[in-house]
Order: C-alpha cells, then sequence, then structure tokens
C-alpha cells in the first residue's frame, strides 16, 4: 500500500503572509490543490494523508470535496517542528503492515508523476528514497562566528535535496523513535536526514529530480510557477484543445481587425458560434448601455454565454503634454473603462456559464513607455482588473485571465509606427491561437505571455 503524505502545516513565514503559502491562490486555485492532483492521479497511490494544521482542517475538507478527490483519506494534525508533522502521520499507520510512506511538501505543486512512480519503484529494492538534482552554484562552508569560508564542497558531488522522500514504514517509524529518545533533541529539515543520522547502515537511495519541482517559499517563486502552469497548459497538440470550441458561444469585443478578427475567424472556424461588436458595427465598449444592450441580444439570440473576450483597444502615440484632453479621455475610456464595462455586464451570462473573460494588456504593462504613457497606464489597470476579478469571481466559477503579446502586427500598430520589418512582429494569427488556448484552459487569474519563439 502506498500512501503519499502531504506535508501542509508550515506558517508561510519566509513568503511574508498571512496566509500559509499553501493556501495562496495560483491561477484559480490554491497552491495545496495542485500538488494533492498529482498525487490523486497517479495509479501507484492508494491513500492520499494531508498533515495540516487544524484551524485549516474544514477550508481543507471543503475544498477536497468540491474538487472530488477520491484518495484524501485523512486530514490530521500537524506538530511543532516538520519531524513532529512526520511523525504523526507514522503513528496514523503504524498498526498497518507493509506499507510505504511518501513524504511530499505542499508547496511543490509540480511534482511530476515520473518521480512519485520512480520513488515507490526503488522503494522494491531500498528501504529509504530521496529526490535530488545536481547544484548549478557553488556551495560554500562557512565559519559562522568570523564570516569566512571554511570549505568549498567539490560542486560535482553536491546537490540540492527536493520531496518526495519515500520510506518503508518500519525503517522511517524506527528513525523518529530513535530521534525522540535522543536527549540532544538536535534540530531535522527532512526525514531522510533522520534515517542518515540514526539508521546509519541503511542506504538511501536518491532518484533525479527535476527542476519545474520547484518549492514555492518566496513571492517571487509565486511568478515562476504561473509562467509554469502556463506553459505545461497550453497544449502542444492543439486538436483535441480545439475541439471543445464546438458548441460554444463566444462574444468578441473589438472583432473587426487585427487579434479580434483573428480570433472570429479561428473560432468559427472550429465549430464555435461567434458574435463580434466594435465601433463600426455600432457598439462602443466606453457606453455601458451598448455593452449591456448587446449582450443581453446575444444572449436571447443563443441562448448562453460561454465566453467574452475584449480586444478593444486605442493607442495615441504621443508625450503625454502634446495629447488633447479628448485624446486622453478617449484612451482611458476604450482601454480601461470599456475593460470594467464588460466585465461588469459580463458576470451574469458567465456565472451561468461558469465561462471566462478575457481580456487584452501589453508588455508596456511592466514599465510605461515614453511616447505612449496613457496606453501604458491603462494596460496596466487592466492586468490589476484581471488579478482583482480572479479573486472576486472564482466563487461563482468564473475564469479571468489577460492576454500579454510582444510587438504584433496589427492596423492599430501599423498607424502609430508605420511598416516594419514583419519577421520582428507576431502575427496576428500566433496571438489569436494563444487567445483561444486560454480560453479553452482552466487556468485563472494568469498574464498570459505570447511571444515569438526565438524571444
Amino acid at each position: 500500500m502506498n500512501v503519499a503524505v502531504i506535508l501542509s502545516g508550515g506558517s508561510g513565514s519566509r513568503f511574508g503572509s498571512e496566509t500559509p503559502k499553501q493556501y495562496i491562490n495560483l491561477a484559480g486555485k490554491n497552491i495545496i490543490e495542485y500538488t494533492v492532483v498529482a498525487f490523486e492521479q497517479n495509479e501507484n497511490i492508494d491513500e492520499i494523508c494531508i498533515v495540516a494544521d487544524e484551524a485549516y482542517h474544514d477550508k481543507l475538507l471543503q475544498t477536497f470535496k468540491k474538487s472530488g478527490f477520491k484518495k484524501v483519506r485523512r486530514v490530521i494534525s500537524g506538530g511543532a517542528e516538520r519531524k513532529d508533522s512526520s511523525y504523526n502521520a507514522i503513528k496514523e499507520y503504524e498498526d498497518k503492515e507493509d506499507i510505504n510512506l511518501i513524504f511530499h511538501d505542499a508547496v511543490r505543486p509540480f511534482i511530476s508523476q515520473e518521480i512519485i512512480n520512480n520513488c515507490i519503484r526503488a522503494l522494491e529494492k531500498y528501504s529509504a528514497v530521496d529526490v535530488a538534482i545536481p547544484t548549478a552554484d557553488t556551495i560554500i562552508e562557512i565559519d559562522e562566528s568570523s564570516k569566512t569560508i571554511k570549505n568549498i564542497p567539490q560542486r560535482s558531488k553536491l546537490q540540492r535535496g527536493q520531496t518526495p522522500q519515500a520510506f518503508k514504514l518500519k525503517t522511517i517509524k524506527k528513525a523518529h523513535e530513535l530521534a525522540n529518545a535522543d536527549e540532544s533533541k538536535p534540530l531535522f529539515t527532512d526525514d531522510c536526514g533522520l534515517v542518515k543520522q540514526y539508521l546509519p547502515d541503511e542506504q538511501i537511495f536518491v532518484i533525479d529530480g527535476e527542476e519545474r519541482n520547484i518549492k514555492i517559499t518566496y513571492p517571487e517563486d509565486l511568478l515562476f510557477a504561473e509562467k509554469l502552469i502556463q506553459l505545461h497548459s497550453i497544449s502542444a497538440d492543439r486538436k483535441p484543445l480545439l475541439s471543445k470550441l464546438k458548441g460554444m458561444n463566444i462574444v468578441v469585443f473589438g472583432g473587426s481587425s487585427g487579434i479580434g478578427k483573428e480570433i472570429v475567424k479561428m473560432a468559427s472556424s472550429h465549430g464555435a458560434k461567434v458574435v463580434e461588436f466594435s465601433k463600426s458595427s455600432g457598439v462602443d465598449v466606453a457606453s455601458m448601455d451598448e455593452v449591456k444592450s448587446s449582450l443581453e441580444l446575444i444572449s436571447k439570440k443563443l441562448g448562453k454565454i460561454d465566453s467574452i473576450i475584449n480586444c478593444a483597444a486605442t493607442l495615441t502615440r504621443k508625450d503625454l503634454v502634446n495629447m488633447s484632453s479628448n485624446e486622453i479621455e478617449g484612451e482611458v475610456n476604450t482601454n480601461l473603462i470599456g475593460s470594467i464595462n464588460i466585465a461588469k455586464a459580463s458576470h451574469s451570462y458567465l456565472k451561468k456559464t461558469k465561462g471566462s473573460l478575457l481580456l487584452f494588456t501589453s508588455s508596456s504593462y511592466t514599465r510605461g513607455r515614453a511616447g505612449y504613457s496613457v496606453y501604458s497606464a491603462t494596460k496596466a489597470a487592466v492586468v490589476n482588473l484581471t488579478q482583482a476579478l480572479c479573486e472576486e469571481w472564482m466563487k461563482d466559477d468564473i475564469r479571468v485571465n489577460v492576454i500579454n503579446p510582444a510587438r504584433t502586427a496589427t492596423p492599430m500598430r501599423e498607424r502609430n509606427f508605420g511598416k516594419e520589418d514583419e519577421s520582428s512582429l507576431l502575427s496576428a494569427k500566433d496571438v489569436a491561437m494563444s487567445s483561444i488556448d486560454t480560453i479553452l484552459g482552466e487556468f485563472n487569474g494568469l498574464v498570459i505571455d505570447v511571444r515569438m519563439r526565438n524571444q
């Protein structure tokens, strides 16, 4: 019997959040949900045990019930230290025979099926198994009192430990019992450390880890995790994904040219019913009344709306001091107020279908560009709008994401920048494809970067 023990008792102090990091939202789910899914889906895992602070037991049980997890059989309390949390899990299963415990950090959400399977396979020969990857950095040992280098170990012999760590129950139980009886009470950061200390004759087999099996410890790790989810979620083989378009009803604002026009063509060609609105067709996204009326019309005509996409945008390439009040107002109204209007008017329709809202930003959202400061400011605001709506609408199962394309060959860009080398620009078709991937995906609250393959 193979039991996955998910260690979720950490406080998240290094992450700098009041909420422990394993319960932080990552693309629409708590981090721990991704971790549990990996073990839930593994055919060799028979049962999952969650070790967590008692204050979060109800939250976890509700989350797992909603997600339909079948293998989560126990949610137990953690201890003061990691070692104590592991021992609590050991005691839960100490009356069992022929059992393997696979300990894994709740904040390593990208654990692969291959690593899990390799751990379980290794337990056929060994009683203790670790996971590690080579270190790319030189590791130094320092003298703590003088803060000088004491030793520089040979890098080729050093590896960075990850989890899972897997054990036969009797082995890890014996190591913990010896540690508990040790009056010196040394600190241990993992379970293999206990085995190495108290069962020195026990071989600990090391299998290869993966760089993507990251541990989310600091806020910066969360940004990297979002990009990993994006890369993992966009299908390499798009045929099965595109088949989901058949029967979908999609509304595209700003669909008369550029990226919006390509989205309309692509979604329609794969069986979706797509309706586009733009200023040229009499719908100005800056007008809430016009946005509401258009959605009401389509809802009555088609019966439901599965996804709403806003591609409408305007760009005035001028320094701020040279922009007229009308130009500033028009850019803010179209780019920001338009997105707000569409979002507010979309909610009731997307709540019924558990659908998705897709907005657009620009690479200038990370750093305002001279010559189009108002455009940059509105696009930064759209990113914040997306992330806030993701949180607000999560309870309604509505997904909200934002596309961030690199420089793209569109009529709006040509009007402002003139003719450019096409090889240096994304095609509107490529951005449209990523946009459709996004509305068909399951992630939520992400900034989807679309780049040329050589960037």
